[in-house]
């Protein structure tokens, strides 16, 4: 008969962005640890507050089956002396399963015969089980940052103060560090800290809700979400979305109430993203906008309490938020005193990385970077790229950016504009450091972007020539993201720039700087770039449509992509798995290919001259198509030639004694062959 499970950890405060992942982690681990002792179970629920994570699991089957366990032990060659006596080898296996050598037996596999060891397992009841398997699960939450506390031998994200475990209603027996597990929860810390029963979720979630808690996420964003709206109506204005903060805020507190602020107008003087970060980033508060967008001298915070007096809890609010728009103010007024171009000489006091030197030094190599791409593919805008590049990194000697690092860029821009730079150069400055997360806003305009790309391959060239490549699990310099960044800006704006002359480039300038070969490092780079693109595109393409066309070329970016969505919309066609066969047996025959020409006076069979008729024919439409980028039409003319194919593989023998005659029905294949290899490897295609 199956049963319920419940756990809840309770424990101080977990950091907001710990609590979706540990959920996340929760229902991983239990699946893992039920399969593992083959326990059924059905659907698994996870909740989270940032003083408990709740893990619920329906239809648990009462005990484990019984099952007939298999170990594989040495080979019988090894397990057998001359004279059939077992070895020390079969001696041991025997120990180490617990049993005597005489119960073993011998099992054939594909590699031969082996000894085993066959036991019967009794099922245990997942009642005893549970209190192996919950400690361990709770112990193997993998948090950012664990601690320990006291002098206990456990790791927790925070210390743990309640657990409650319950199978069937009742309770599961262990201990965590110095706690025991029980029946008891607790309610919300400030509005009801007492201790409450629990009987299984249903019970749990009303008991939550009567002692002010909302373990649910989801019903807690909804909360907040109705709250923020409800009282931006009230205040005559509208929620700034911000499906971010959304997130945070549900995961900082347990039951949520906003309230409204204000601050004075004559703050608004400061550019609104120094508002929006200001309230946002230091005091997770919701910025206010009316009809028309423009931003309003008010703000929404989320309590996790309900307050006697909401109003003391406004003025609290509103002095903090006070004091970090007067620095802004003050920064901001300060800033003006000094042009953006004055500062730009500043960036040579600044060092960008040890190995690389300055960051004056860097907008120098970015610079001339950005200033070839702007020649080569658009040249009106050379001169606005260059100025833009010359400039944009000067806002991070400034006052604002110095405590606001959050707005780098965007008080360039608005530097810019009030020392009376071109419009374009000073939304380029804000424009280059887009995108600045994955799926994140790209540059608009082409200064933008060329900047943008030319500081992102000198960081990431830069790195590579010193020795600082990602690894696993430490990008401190954010490569990953830089090179997603260019991939996603040139597919963008559909720059057929060579990948690999943009990277020499790059490297041309850090010659001074590289501690490797550039060579190498050119390679590497290249690599870096092929592994990122082939993820890309295989989010939205079949993984073997990516690789048929990357590993045939992926230097140019734009018609790289664009032979694979071609490719993967051939993929679709009825009759794909067929050609895919043949052309196949084309590149599994031809392999190298050979380069000499096709004599139609060795043709011994009507198909061969068939099969070169067609080849003719389908080349001069093929080569039209790729001429236009048209690359499906290209794939679709190539399928033409399988029915030739097919009648060519049915009357021909490929490899025929004459050696003339078979080179030449080689080198009519490698027509075929190099044909559709001119847009990707078929050879690597599932059919």
């Amino acid at each position: 008969m199956a049963k319920d499970l419940f756990l809840e950890i309770g424990c101080e405060e977990i950091p907001a962005g710990f609590v979706p992942k540990a959920m996340a982690d929760m229902e991983l681990l239990i699946k893992k640890e039920f399969d593992s002792a083959r326990i059924e179970y059905g659907e698994i629920v996870t909740l989270g507050t940032p003083r408990r994570l709740v893990l619920a699991v329906k239809g648990v089957a009462e005990r484990q089956p019984d099952a007939e366990l298999t170990a594989m032990g040495p080979a019988k060659s090894h397990a057998y002396d001359a004279d059939g006596n077992p070895t020390k080898a079969a001696q041991g296996f025997a120990r180490g399963q617990g049993i005597d050598v005489s119960q073993l037996k011998l099992v054939t596999t594909e590699k031969g015969e082996y000894l085993a060891a066959v036991k019967s397992e009794i099922g245990r009841a997942t009642a005893e089980l549970l209190p192996e398997l919950l400690p361990r699960l709770i112990g193997n939450i993998p948090f950012k940052k664990s601690m320990r506390w006291a002098d206990f031998d456990v790791r927790f994200a925070r210390p743990i103060h309640w657990i409650v475990a319950l199978f069937d209603g009742k309770v599961v027996p262990f201990s965590f560090g110095n706690i025991d597990s029980g029946s008891a929860s607790r309610g919300h810390r400030f509005m009801a800290n007492t201790s409450f029963p629990v009987r299984d979720l249903a019970h749990y979630l009303e008991e939550c809700e009567r002692h002010f808690v909302i373990p649910d996420p989801n019903k807690r964003k909804g909360i907040i979400r109705a709250e923020i709206e409800r009282v931006a109506k009230q205040a005559k204005g509208n929620v700034l979305p911000d499906e971010a903060l959304l997130e945070q805020v549900s995961y900082l507190v347990e039951y949520p109430s906003a309230v409204h602020g204000t601050f004075s107008p004559d703050f608004l003087v400061v550019p609104r993203e120094v508002l929006i970060t200001s309230m946002r980033e230091h005091q997770r508060y919701f910025s206010l906008v009316d009809d028309e967008g423009k931003l309003l001298p008010g703000f929404i915070t989320i309590n996790n309490t309900i307050t006697e007096d909401p109003q003391v809890v406004v003025k609290g609010n509103e002095r903090v938020l006070r004091a970090r728009l007067s620095d802004a103010r003050f920064f901001f007024d300060e800033d003006h005193k000094v042009r953006l171009e004055a500062r730009v000489e500043s960036l040579k006091s600044v060092v960008y990385q040890a190995k690389l030197g300055t960051s004056y030094e860097k907008m120098e190599r970015f610079r001339e970077l950005a200033k070839g791409l702007a020649e080569r593919l658009n040249p009106a805008v050379t001169k606005q790229v260059e100025r833009a590049a010359t400039l944009c990194k000067a806002d991070l000697v400034s006052g604002m950016v110095g405590e606001f690092p959050e707005v780098q860029g965007i008080m360039g821009r608005e530097y810019a504009l009030h020392d009376g730079e071109e419009k374009a150069v000073a939304n380029a400055i804000a424009e280059h450091y887009l995108p600045t997360q994955a799926g994140g806003e790209l540059p608009a305009s082409d200064i933008g972007a060329f900047v943008s790309l030319a500081d992102k391959m000198d960081t990431i060239c830069g790195c590579f020539s010193v020795g600082l490549i990602p690894t696993g699990s430490a990008d401190p310099y954010a490569l990953r993201r830089s090179a997603l960044g260019i991939i996603n800006i040139i597919l963008d704006k559909g720059y057929r720039e060579p990948l690999s002359d943009f990277v020499k480039a790059s490297l041309d300038l850090l010659s001074a700087k590289a501690t490797r070969p550039l060579a190498e490092v050119q390679k590497d780079v290249l690599d870096f770039f092929r592994g990122r693109f082939v993820n890309l595109m295989a989010d939205r393409f079949p993984s073997d449509a990516v690789e048929a066309v990357v590993s045939v070329s992926f230097d140019d970016l734009v018609e790289a992509a664009a032979k694979i969505e071609a490719l993967a919309g051939f993929r679709n066609r009825d009759d794909f798995g067929p050609l895919a066969v043949a052309f196949k047996r084309v590149c599994n025959i031809v392999k190298e290919g050979v380069d000499t020409p096709v004599s139609a006076e060795l043709f011994q069979d009507a198909a061969e001259g068939e099969l070169h008729q067609a080849l003719t024919q389908v080349s001069g439409k093929v080569a039209a198509a790729l001429k236009e980028a048209d690359y499906l039409a290209a794939l679709t003319e190539i399928a033409t030639l399988k029915p030739a194919v097919d009648l060519f593989f049915e009357k021909v023998m490929v490899m025929a004694e004459d050696e003339r005659v078979r080179q030449n029905r080689l080198a009519l294949l490698t027509g075929i062959a190099r044909l559709f290899g001119s847009l990707a490897d078929f050879s690597r295609l599932s059919p």
